[in-house]
């Protein structure tokens, strides 16, 4: 016969499970509404740097210097997009002119390989009517896909401000939803992915920076169209690493082929460079002291939040990889594999 204690054990172990069934699925069914939170956490955490900063050396209250901070990002952007808003525009009106051109170039290169397919035929066969019209409902889709993506960036922005006002309220509240023996220990688990998210957009703010700069600097120096716009999609995409600066070379490359085939390699080259130096030297020196992600680890966590969440899934997955390392290191190794036996 078994004891009335067993079955007390099981059924609270059945009930947990059930309970932890329920929340993942809770958790998927409101995926984007977790995404867009914990992007604006990441927001809030950049801008709680400056005013924590402002607020020990000014001694301003946090409001004063939270809108202090706002303003000097706005008046910094004002500033850059009159000091580099007209040339940029131009550089995109000029690449709408050199698509076709590229296009062209890539058709003519495509003539003299015999096993490349004919891409005079493929772009010719694109006037055709009804070969547009699910092109036409892809750019419709993807029009609504971007207003979609701006107020969920909007949204993210607002309750940014909202955290960054009033920090310590939303922590007492996660700590408070906290078992009480374990309330200390989230305290400084907080501390600890505050200070490691911290450290890693610092880090990778001033690495996308340097990218940008370097590879504005090259391209010009090569005599690359286009080099400012290739230059900054090169930096914001630093901030997705490995995929990202894979990706960002391909503008410089196609723009580089309309000069000749060797400015191909020159901007290749320089690609390279930069992108080794970046991964291998100037990335892991800013980010020694707060975190160290394997990259496998990083590539799967994009990989994945990629494939499940789409473009924000991709951006937020190194931030989330970053809170998830610490929680790992601090909750499943020291709480509970060193204490095992």
């Amino acid at each position: 016969m078994r004891p009335p204690g067993g079955a007390q054990i099981g059924s609270r172990s059945l009930l947990g499970a059930l309970a932890l069934v329920v929340l993942g699925l809770l958790a998927w069914e409101l995926r984007w509404v977790l995404l867009i939170l914990f992007g604006a956490v990441v927001l809030a955490v950049a801008l709680d740097e400056p005013t924590t900063l402002l607020m020990r050396r000014c001694r301003l209250k946090r409001p004063a210097a939270l809108l202090l901070v706002l303003l000097l990002l706005i008046g910094l952007g004002l500033g850059l997009a009159q000091v580099l808003l007209p040339e940029l525009a131009e550089q995109v009106r000029q690449l709408g002119l050199l698509i076709p051109a590229v296009a062209a170039r890539l058709a003519e290169l495509s003539a003299r390989v015999n096993w490349l397919p004919d891409l005079n035929t493929s772009v010719s066969s694109l006037g055709n009517w009804e070969k547009l019209q699910p092109i036409g409902g892809q750019l419709l889709g993807l029009a609504g896909g971007a207003a979609n993506s701006t107020v969920q960036l909007l949204l993210m922005a607002l309750l940014a401000v909202l955290f960054s006002l009033d920090p310590t309220s939303h922590r007492q509240l996660v700590i408070a939803l906290t078992p009480r023996f374990w309330r200390r220990r989230m305290e400084a688990l907080l501390d600890e992915c505050r200070e490691a998210l911290g450290g890693w957009l610092a880090g990778m703010t001033l690495s996308a920076i340097t990218v940008f700069l370097l590879t504005w600097g090259g391209l010009a120096l090569l005599g690359v169209p286009l080099a400012l716009l290739s230059a900054l999609v090169c930096g914001l995409l630093t901030f997705v690493p490995t995929i990202g600066p894979t990706a960002a070379t391909l503008l410089p490359l196609a723009v580089a082929l309309l000069v000749s085939p060797a400015t191909v390699l020159k901007v290749l080259v320089l690609r390279l460079v930069l992108q080794n130096g970046e991964a291998f030297l100037l990335t892991p020196l800013l980010l020694r002291r707060t975190v160290n992600l394997l990259p496998t680890v990083a590539l799967m966590a994009q990989l994945s939040l990629g494939a499940l969440l789409g473009l924000p899934g991709l951006l937020l997955a190194l931030p989330l990889v970053v809170v998830l390392q610490v929680i790992c290191e601090e909750v499943i190794v020291r709480e509970m594999m060193d204490r095992w036996g």
